[in-house]
């Protein structure tokens, strides 16, 4: 995709981040300013297209803070989470689930689609860092570290549904911030919590 296009994408998204995804149909971004009508029909001639090209940014996105800091090869499990927290917090706009939630329902197969891929990417990060916990003595090595990686995303799906929480009463981000300790709790040795609390400390979001 070329950066014209990606351009234009983050501009749409950023009108559904203020205004919602009411607003992001062919023929309302057509009356809209911000969006310059010549482009929007160059690459744009059917709704479900840019709604497929928007969740598929907002997935890459997701997906770019792991491959920005090669986590297969970093050295501290709960070093990579308390990253991935304070990358989600830098490229919030780009990843609020809640903000493309509605689309469930308008284009399911999509959305699904869309859903299915962020799993699988989640799933097969989640298992590294258990992984990784494991071996460095962080995490408890008596846990299934497919139950915990499947209980983890059934969490982290339960935040997309604005109607679980709402946007305007919890912000993504600290319940994700909320779940991920949860999470190293639920699963660490006495030295994982110790390092937890001690990086806790220090982190800056």
């Amino acid at each position: 995709m070329n950066d014209e296009r990606l351009t234009l994408l983050q501009t749409i998204r950023d009108i559904a981040n203020k205004k919602g995804v009411g607003e992001i149909s062919l023929e309302k971004l057509r009356q809209n300013k911000a969006i310059p009508n010549d482009l929007l029909n160059k690459y744009y001639t059917k709704d479900i297209d840019l709604v497929t090209d928007i969740l598929t940014e907002e997935r890459k996105k997701f997906e770019e803070i792991f491959v920005d800091h090669d986590f297969d090869g970093y050295y501290d499990a709960i070093d990579i989470l308390f990253t991935v927290s304070k990358e989600m917090a830098g490229k919030f706009f780009s990843l609020s689930p809640s903000v493309t939630y509605v689309w469930k329902d308008v284009y399911p197969e999509v959305y699904q689609e869309h859903i299915q891929k962020r799993i699988d990417f989640i799933y097969m990060k989640i298992n590294v860092n258990l992984q990784k916990g494991i071996m460095s003595g962080f995490y408890r090595n008596d846990v299934s570290t497919e139950l915990v990686a499947r209980r983890y995303i059934s969490r982290l799906l339960d935040l997309h549904d604005p109607d679980n929480f709402p946007p305007e009463e919890f912000s993504f981000l600290k319940l994700f911030d909320q779940m991920f300790e949860s999470f190293v709790k639920s699963i660490a040795t006495e030295e994982g919590l110790a390092h937890y609390e001690k990086k806790k400390k220090s982190a800056k979001f």
